[in-house]
């Protein structure tokens, strides 16, 4: 049977999900305030975000989600002396449980069509459902922050529904070129006893859904995520686009290694994926850090997890001897914008790094 899908946005208009590449106007975090996130840790963590914000601040806006005044207060407190400029930084009262605004946060899309080049730049917001990473329950308030921002920013918004149920979908599982393709992983969004997202849901209708919502009617599968990732899979930690025909992939040399074999799956299987228009894509390998464990826990280190704004690339780093390596693979394929290191050592053990707690708005203008 054909899934049922509810009406396209904004009265038949079609729409897309730009690649994270595409001129921003703004880029929106959750100022970390759940200590539980990085229990014992919890210290540093705020100045973390400053040293992001301070360098997203040199090429957009950088919209802030804070709970409540005092949140605010100690937030213009840190950027301040972390070196942002403030005028470049806009506050929002908006509450919710966590700061992993990648995944409950707004997917804004571009009206446009599936073509490289926009018909229009009226923005609206996909409101896929989150629930908690099918995992925690502490996700009531996050799950009602798309829609709020929606109401707030006078943008057109629909509930994404999959035969009369809402579509589950986290930021973080997906990756997109922005030209019709779209890449995803079977683990995070096929497994049919561990986090399950949507219940009983087949590949097909998945596909249909992201044909409809994203503009992108050709999906690529990957297998298996890393190890230690919390999310059961999430793409941004393995396989990332840095332009419209090109992927980094994550290799582990290390056959002990607890990621190898997953990884190794992964590079057979992209060798077999086909772009929108029937191309292979040109993909490169990235390393792995080494593993990186606190209080007897793998972590989920990965320089995948990077973050395209107008102005850098911020890529995380370990204190490791592939650092360096990461970042030349990346300035070497992204280089219209400066590739700059930030260090997540700390940041990383809230399971989650820079491109996690980030979400980009488009530009709703041509530049």
């Amino acid at each position: 049977m054909s899934p049922r899908l509810s009406p396209a946005l904004s009265n038949g208009a079609e729409y897309r999900f730009p690649a994270e590449w595409e001129k921003h106007e703004a880029t929106w975090i959750g100022w970390p305030h759940n200590t539980t996130d990085w229990p014992g840790k919890f210290g540093p963590i705020p100045w973390v975000y400053g040293e992001i914000v301070r360098h997203l601040t040199r090429g957009e806006t950088v919209r802030v989600l804070v709970n409540v005044a005092a949140h605010e207060r100690r937030a213009r407190v840190i950027l301040s002396r972390a070196g942002v400029d403030l005028a470049r930084v806009e506050f929002f009262r908006v509450d919710t449980d966590r700061g992993w605004t990648r995944d409950f946060g707004p997917i804004f899309l571009r009206q446009g069509g599936r073509s490289s080049r926009d018909t229009g730049y009226d923005l609206a917001i996909a409101g896929f459902r989150f629930n908690g990473w099918a995992k925690y329950r502490n996700h009531r308030r996050d799950a009602q922050v798309a829609r709020h921002l929606a109401r707030r920013l006078r943008l057109p918004f629909e509930s994404v529904e999959l035969n009369g149920r809402n579509f589950v979908l986290e930021g973080g599982a997906i990756d997109v070129n922005g030209r019709g393709s779209v890449i995803t992983t079977e683990e995070c969004l096929l497994d049919p006893h561990i986090q399950t997202r949507n219940p009983g849901v087949e590949r097909s209708e998945i596909e249909a859904v992201f044909d409809q919502y994203l503009g992108a009617r050709n999906t690529l599968w990957l297998g298996r995520g890393i190890a230690g990732d919390d999310t059961h899979g999430h793409v941004d930690d393995l396989c990332r686009f840095v332009g419209p025909r090109n992927l980094v992939l994550c290799r582990e040399p290390d056959s002990n290694d607890a990621n190898y074999r997953a990884l190794e799956e992964n590079w057979e299987r992209v060798q077999d994926l086909r772009l929108e228009d029937g191309s292979k894509p040109e993909v490169v390998p990235l390393p792995m850090p080494s593993p990186l464990y606190f209080q007897g826990r793998r972590l989920p280190a990965s320089y995948a997890n990077f973050y395209i704004s107008n102005a850098a690339v911020l890529v995380p780093t370990f204190n490791d001897p592939n650092d360096r390596l990461a970042l030349g693979v990346l300035a070497e394929l992204i280089s219209d914008r400066q590739v700059i290191g930030i260090h997540a050592v700390d940041l990383v053990w809230g399971l989650g790094t820079l491109h996690c707690l980030t979400q980009q708005q488009p530009s709703p203008r041509k530049l």
